[in-house]
């Protein structure tokens, strides 16, 4: 056995150690400003924010979020949702008390999965990569970005997430992070769709590096 291997078992023991030790002191880190600083329009849409039903909220459980609605206003006066933002703040993750992932709970909701991968995105800042889901329920067809957002960090990863969040609840006792999510109904015309989530991610992005902690 190579000797490096010999000290893995002590190493992921001390880990543990270190990480059990650390569950009891989370600091719980607020927002630097309110979510609702976030840009009240997108492209040429104007918003509303909604609150969450009590289920939804309930299972969630998050410290802070922001639900807010884009929308078009036809010629007729009549208006159509084009696109709607989530993000829910933990400022600090226990039992019960975490980010749900939106690949477990989209088809909770009734969503089928259609297509999924990730995108890199160019945006202020820097690139970013977002997990992309194409979803479908009853007649209804959606394109959804999400990513996570925390301490410093942006991912996609979910696995990479679980493994920084571990580490930091051990060595920093922060797991403050943010679930980022956008959603833009599919009507006719899929390209205009995905352009409209690439613009949310464009203007949402740059503003919540100032209101989440570093």
């Amino acid at each position: 056995m190579p000797k490096t291997m010999r000290w893995m078992p002590t190493i992921v023991l001390l880990a543990g150690c270190a990480l059990i030790l650390s569950l009891g002191s989370q600091r719980d880190v607020p927002l630097r400003e309110p979510l609702t600083a976030l840009p009240t329009t997108l492209v040429d849409m104007q918003s509303l924010d909604r609150p969450l039903d009590t289920a939804s909220l309930r299972v969630a459980a998050p410290s802070s979020y922001l639900y807010r609605v884009f929308y078009q206003v036809r010629a007729t006066g009549d208006s159509v949702v084009g696109a709607s933002l989530y993000v829910g703040y933990y400022e600090s993750q226990s039992q019960g008390k975490s980010i749900h992932s939106p690949k477990n709970c989209l088809p909770g909701a009734g969503w089928e999965s259609l297509s999924q991968s990730r995108k890199r995105i160019q945006a202020p800042g820097g690139t970013i990569e977002v997990n992309r889901y194409l979803v479908a329920k009853d007649s209804l067809t959606s394109l959804v970005y999400y990513w996570y957002q925390g301490r410093g960090r942006t991912e996609a990863n979910e696995y990479v997430v679980k493994f920084n969040l571990m580490r930091d609840r051990a060595f920093q006792r922060r797991s403050d992070e943010a679930l980022v999510r956008i959603v833009v109904p599919v009507h006719n015309d899929a390209a205009a769709a995905e352009a409209t989530a690439e613009a949310a991610v464009r203007a949402f992005l740059p503003r919540l590096r100032d209101l989440l902690p570093a």
